[in-house]
């Protein structure tokens, strides 16, 4: 059975909470007690922030303490204020939805889809590529597709 330690630290992992640089954390409390972990990436951002707030030490000095530069310390400032907790969290970087695929062509898509069902997904890629000028993977397409027919766009093929 895994240690409770390994458990935690899985569990902030597939969270994505594991603080990559808990070995950067100095302030003494992560250290003198089991309640504060370094590992914990929201606890660490919270305690940092706190500890600017409340305790007065300065930006550079708590950004430094806890493994932070002074530009991560303002984002977690500015997550924090405008969404509390769940704004310490990290957030998933790059597009946050398919930004490519406009409604125009998921259309054109389902209705290629509807006429022929044995449609393969790389030359639907290509009828794109030729109609709209666009370069789209192969699983954003298929993805773009379960989806339409989930909304009910288009009967499964």
């Amino acid at each position: 059975m895994a240690e409770p330690s390994d458990r935690k630290r899985n569990l902030l992992k597939q969270h994505g909470c594991l603080h990559a640089k808990a070995d950067r954390v100095q302030d003494a409390l992560f250290s003198q007690s089991e309640f504060f972990d370094p590992r914990d990436l929201v606890q660490v951002r919270y305690e940092m922030l706190r500890r600017v707030r409340i305790d007065g030490i300065s930006v550079t000095e708590a950004a430094r303490q806890y493994g932070f530069s002074r530009v991560a310390f303002y984002h977690a400032l500015s997550a924090f204020s405008r969404d509390g907790i769940p704004g310490l969290f990290p957030q998933r970087r790059g597009p946050k939805h398919a930004h490519k695929l406009t409604d125009t062509i998921v259309v054109f898509m389902v209705h290629a889809k509807s006429k022929d069902p044995n449609l393969p997904v790389p030359e639907l890629a290509k009828m794109v590529r030729d109609q709209f000028g666009l370069s789209l993977h192969p699983r954003s397409i298929e993805r773009a597709l379960s989806k339409a027919r989930k909304r009910g766009r288009v009967t499964p093929s």
